[in-house]
């Protein structure tokens, strides 16, 4: 099976995929459907993920019903744990009146969030467009679930635009990637919250990259897919930092029991970049 889906992910363009999930995604949650790993997002349980990986392939991954990976379901344990995101739609569900750690919203008004979204996850979509208390924008220059094709070194956004940007796992396919950070910067609202995940390898003190890696096989086995142009170390947070960006480097899964990182699947010592301007 690993093979098979590292075949899939090297060989059919990612739009594509995107499309052709909502067809596969359903049979693949009936069939392994159990009760060994639960993905949080929608609460199924299955007894087996998904491979994934476009160089070494990683074993219970992909979540069968949300397509989340282990970075989607961290964020959003987060998100739902740690701030008000989803508190006027999910208000009359007590788990959520707890104080939360970072408030978004004006208590007082109940204003709504102005949200940008890159490269907007397949798990995460659904959910936030329905949501009532969100104005809710995608973009992205290929994907076929964003609302503007965008490049992120030169937004169509005026400046101080947007209460919350998520761009996840989109910096390692930029090649300037301190311009695009500029941009981040220069459309999030003063007080706004962004949070811009990337693979890092947390080993590493420096980010490495190298211009003149350009085969596709030689990418994904240095940078982790053919299409990443560096694999960032620990000094990513403080070019966010450099850039104006105040970072809050969240270490969530300390605050997960053992039993319920393995249950979720997630990735032991991953850190979330919470990062406020």
């Amino acid at each position: 099976m690993k093979k098979f889906f590292k075949l899939i992910l090297n060989t059919i363009p990612r739009p594509i995929l995107i499309r052709l999930s909502y067809v596969v995604r359903p049979i693949l949650a009936y069939i392994l459907k159990g009760t060994t790993f639960t993905d949080p997002i929608d609460g199924r349980s299955f007894k087996m993920f998904l491979p994934y990986g476009y160089g070494n392939q990683r074993n219970n991954v992909l979540s069968p019903s949300t397509l989340s990976l282990e970075r989607h379901r961290l964020l959003w344990l987060y998100l739902i744990n740690e701030t008000d995101f989803f508190q006027s739609e999910l208000d009359s569900d007590s788990s959520f009146k707890q104080p939360k750690s970072f408030k978004l919203r004006d208590t007082e008004t109940s204003s709504v969030l102005k949200v940008l979204h890159f490269a907007p996850e397949q798990a995460f979509y659904k959910l936030f467009r329905n949501q009532k208390n969100i104005d809710y924008t995608t973009t992205d220059l290929f994907s076929p679930l964003a609302d503007v094709k965008a490049d992120i070194c030169n937004l169509p956004f005026k400046d101080n635009s947007y209460d919350i940007i998520f761009c996840n796992h989109v910096l390692e396919h930029i090649p300037d990637d301190t311009k695009a950070m500029q941009e981040l910067f220069r459309v999030l609202k003063p007080g706004g919250m962004g949070i811009f995940q990337i693979p890092q390898e947390l080993s590493r003190e420096f980010t490495f990259s190298d211009d003149s890696i350009t085969n596709q096989k030689e990418r994904a086995a240095i940078f982790g897919q053919y299409d990443h142009v560096r694999i960032y170390g620990r000094d990513y947070f403080d070019k966010l930092r450099s850039i104006g960006f105040k970072v809050i480097e969240e270490d969530y899964t300390n605050e997960i029991s053992p039993e319920l990182v393995e249950k979720y699947c997630l990735a032991k010592g991953e850190i979330i970049p919470v990062c406020f301007k």
